[in-house]
């Protein structure tokens, strides 16, 4: 099999890249300047030298929540018209598409677990932006998998669980948001869904094509979330100096673009089609510090 992996230096990208070379599973990964999605003429020219592609991963996107508002169209760009652009590029040569969405597409209104199915309704720009993204790759290509997550943090680039540390290293006391919910989830976990879902879909290409969610188990919000990436990272370093976490609500530190007050996915329909069980956010946050804690300090 011959991937096609977009995005590889981002906090899921990395971990699919690392991945394909542990597996040892072909991988091309090219850099911005070499493949720009935004430009149909740049994933034309591409392909067209590195064909036979058996399948493509966008794992791109504008992420800037609050930029995304001044940014309007940056974020449509790189994640409206980016993924249309692949879509069509991914008909024109038969080759399927998994493209990486978010939770930021829903509102966060709802009181239980975001099915699939439920409408959508994005509240600022980076939700709109990645959710016409989504419509367009459906619009233009029959082999999609669209694989919606929430509350990535990984290795590579900027996330929840780094600022924590950063911030705890100098500060006895921390505010932190404590009436937003949702899944943390490692962008490691993430990788090994979606090369097991890319593994499944080439060997047997079957009508599981469509939208699926992917998160961790069990839902937090982030003050408790904070509490437990202390608390494990004291487990790991004793010697680390204890932080007190006061939550707060989301009304007491206002954000340019507005944040889904709930954001818990249900993810039985992908557990169902590709045998995929979600870990508890726990056990993967416990995985991940490790190696984290020797980079920060």
């Amino acid at each position: 099999m011959r991937l096609l992996l977009i995005g590889g230096t981002g906090q899921v990208g990395s971990e699919i890249l690392a991945l394909t070379k542990k597996n040892n599973i072909e991988c091309i990964s090219p850099s911005s300047s070499e493949l720009n999605i935004t430009e149909q003429y740049s994933i034309e020219d591409f392909l067209t030298t590195n064909l036979p592609i058996d399948f493509i991963i966008n794992a791109s996107a504008y992420t800037a929540v609050d930029r995304a508002e001044d940014e309007v169209e940056s974020a449509f760009k790189i994640n409206r018209d980016g993924p249309q652009y692949l879509a069509k590029a991914c008909a024109q040569h038969h080759i399927p598409l998994l493209h990486i969405s978010t939770d930021y597409v829903f509102d966060g209104s709802a009181t239980t677990p975001y099915s699939e199915e439920m409408t959508i309704h994005p509240l600022g720009v980076y939700g709109a932006s990645k959710a016409e993204g989504e419509q367009a790759i459906r619009d233009c290509l029959s082999e999609h998998i669209i694989l919606r997550t929430a509350w990535v943090y990984g290795v590579n680039g900027n996330n929840f669980v780094k600022t924590m540390l950063r911030l705890g290293k100098d500060r006895p006391q921390l505010n932190v948001v404590s009436d937003q919910i949702g899944c943390p989830t490692a962008a490691a976990d993430i990788a090994r869904t979606i090369i097991d879902i890319v593994e499944q879909m080439a060997n047997k290409p079957d009508n599981r094509w469509g939208t699926y969610h992917y998160c961790s188990k069990d839902s937090t919000n982030w003050a408790e979330f904070a509490k437990s990436i202390f608390a494990a990272a004291q487990n790991i370093e004793p010697n680390r100096p204890p932080v007190q976490v006061t939550p707060i609500s989301t009304a007491e530190y206002p954000t340019k673009s507005a944040r889904p007050a709930y954001s818990v996915l249900e993810c039985s329909k992908i557990e169902q089609a590709f045998s995929v069980i979600p870990p508890l956010w726990h056990t993967s946050l416990q995985n991940y510090l490790p190696n984290i804690l020797k980079n920060i300090g």
